[in-house]
């Protein structure tokens, strides 16, 4: 029987939840390796073999050591073609590159003002750190013009890169999840029609819905 992979971080994270959806999506066998990040773990000596840049997550299998989530998951489709949900990642080049260039959009538009407008919104408050409204305002409207997009993009095909759900979807989950449901900006998603029944059908997924309840263990 095949060693599960590991996955270091807590669910907690954008990125680790991102690794965790898609190797739910794929079926592989996984197993959580705590980093107690509040204990500096992720920049001792020996995390740092395996992630230089002492974040998370890191990824093992076997002999293979991996960061940067989306690389993790492209990985994890390549490797597992055959199992799970097989198009998660495309079946041909065509689709591939449809997905990667989704998942480059959400990488350079959608992730820098999404993950400025959680921590500012969410995270500086429980640390008791002032709230940057300029980078709110400012984050608030960069999102908006890359929802705009996304909102005439599902309007064509019921999800970003065809008519599957694919790693191009997958890969906006953590970061919308905490935007929706932890947040009065709701309304950034949930006002665009399109949009918002994109995020329905996504967050709906049983890997989503099983990540989520990892997240709520771990908070609790």
């Amino acid at each position: 029987m095949a060693t599960p992979v590991s996955v270091f971080g807590p669910p907690l994270s954008t990125a680790v939840s991102r690794v965790l959806a898609c190797l739910l999506e794929k079926d592989v066998p996984f197993q959580i390796s705590p980093v107690n990040m509040a204990k500096k773990e992720h920049k001792s000596p020996e995390y740092l073999k395996i992630q230089p840049f002492g974040q998370v997550p890191a990824f093992q299998d076997e002999s293979i050591s991996l960061f940067e989530s989306r690389a993790i998951c492209r990985y994890v489709c390549e490797k597992h073609a055959e199992k799970g949900n097989k198009g998660l990642y495309g079946l041909d080049q065509l689709q591939k590159a449809s997905i990667d260039q989704w998942i480059e959009a959400e990488g350079q538009s959608f992730n820098p003002p999404s993950t400025i407008l959680g921590f500012q919104l969410i995270f500086a408050p429980r640390m008791n750190v002032p709230q940057d409204e300029k980078a709110i305002k400012e984050s608030e409207e960069k999102l908006s013009k890359v929802l705009d997009v996304y909102e005439q993009r599902l309007e064509q095909s019921r999800y970003l890169a065809g008519d599957e759900f694919s790693l191009a979807d997958l890969s906006h989950l953590p970061n919308i999840h905490y935007l929706v449901n932890l947040t009065d900006r709701a309304e950034l998603f949930t006002s665009r029609k399109n949009v918002e029944r994109w995020w329905n059908e996504i967050s709906g997924r049983e890997s989503w819905k099983e990540v989520v309840e990892m997240q709520k263990q771990g908070s609790s």
